[in-house]
């Protein structure tokens, strides 16, 4: 059997080199369409790494396997960095790469559970993930199944109600199998999401909830960790958050500097420049 994380036998340096990865096939990918929400791939390309090489518990040649943690893509559009994060661990083929998006392929542009492998939940309307999580954490409990579920979310999906509703059931069950990430990137198609409505002080609001919360720097490799472990060893019969504060577009200079970088726009000519720039970075 083959476990893709398996705690504590990963570096630092090989996670920031599996993020690296992770980032190159995002843009791999976007250059297929000429489009993507490339820059949220980006950005959170450091926390996918730290889920899927060092806090999940996932078998790449079994996806369904019972054992396995559960981790949901609330955020159905950041289907390209969950596609580039499967490929690099194996669950699926780096040669299906060049499918993204195109009729038939098992990667649409939005994450649905019914064609790709791994794919736990179809993402779409912001605010469904987790209340799922919610559910599937309950059962998980009733069937005596020792697996945790991971959701992650938006920002964005913090204007919600239902995701404050979620909050709540959690909290009242004592779900302290479920661990919500919010890759905070301060982004949505209308603008700074602290601008449309905010949701500071962030912690504060999930800890009144009943929640066990962390902040911390979302493209820092060792400040994830600590915070995965730290969500995961909790003493407490509580859920957990980290909110996970990332940049948009990170690792591509030119492209962080737009202004629009919700689906940030790349020039047919830019793509193998991004390439390029990001090659310049790679951890030693």
């Amino acid at each position: 059997m083959t476990h893709i994380a398996s705690t504590g036998l990963l570096s630092n340096v090989s996670l920031q080199r599996r993020a690296h990865n992770i980032r190159r096939k995002a843009i791999l990918m976007g250059e297929v369409q000429g489009q993507g929400y490339v820059g949220q791939a980006l950005g959170v390309s450091d926390v996918l790494a730290v889920c899927f090489f060092h806090a999940l518990e996932l078998r790449a040649e079994d996806p369904e396997w019972e054992g396995r943690d559960r981790f949901l893509l609330s955020i159905g559009h950041y289907a390209i960095a969950i596609y580039a994060a499967f490929m690099e661990a194996g669950i699926l083929p780096e040669e299906e790469l060049e499918t993204y998006g195109m009729d038939d392929s098992r990667m649409p542009m939005s994450g649905m559970a019914s064609y790709t492998p791994g794919m736990e939940i179809t993402g779409g309307s912001l605010g469904h993930g987790l209340g799922i999580g919610v559910g599937m954490a309950l059962g998980l409990k009733r069937k005596n199944n020792p697996a945790l579920v991971y959701n992650l979310m938006s920002d964005g999906e913090l204007g919600e109600g239902s995701t404050w509703e979620a909050a709540m059931s959690a909290s009242h069950h004592k779900l302290d199998n479920l661990i919500a990430i919010v890759d905070f990137n301060d982004q949505q198609a209308d603008g700074k999401s602290t601008e449309m409505l905010s949701s500071e002080p962030v912690p504060d609001k999930w800890t009144a909830f009943g929640w066990f919360a962390q902040r911390v720097d979302g493209n820092d490799i060792g400040a994830l960790v600590a915070a995965f472990d730290a969500a995961r060893d909790h003493p407490g019969r509580q859920p957990r958050v980290i909110i996970c504060d990332t940049k948009m577009c990170k690792g591509v200079p030119f492209l962080e500097q737009r202004d629009a970088t919700h689906f940030v726009r790349v020039e047919p000519d830019e793509w193998a420049k991004a390439l390029s720039v990001l090659d310049e970075e790679i951890p030693a």
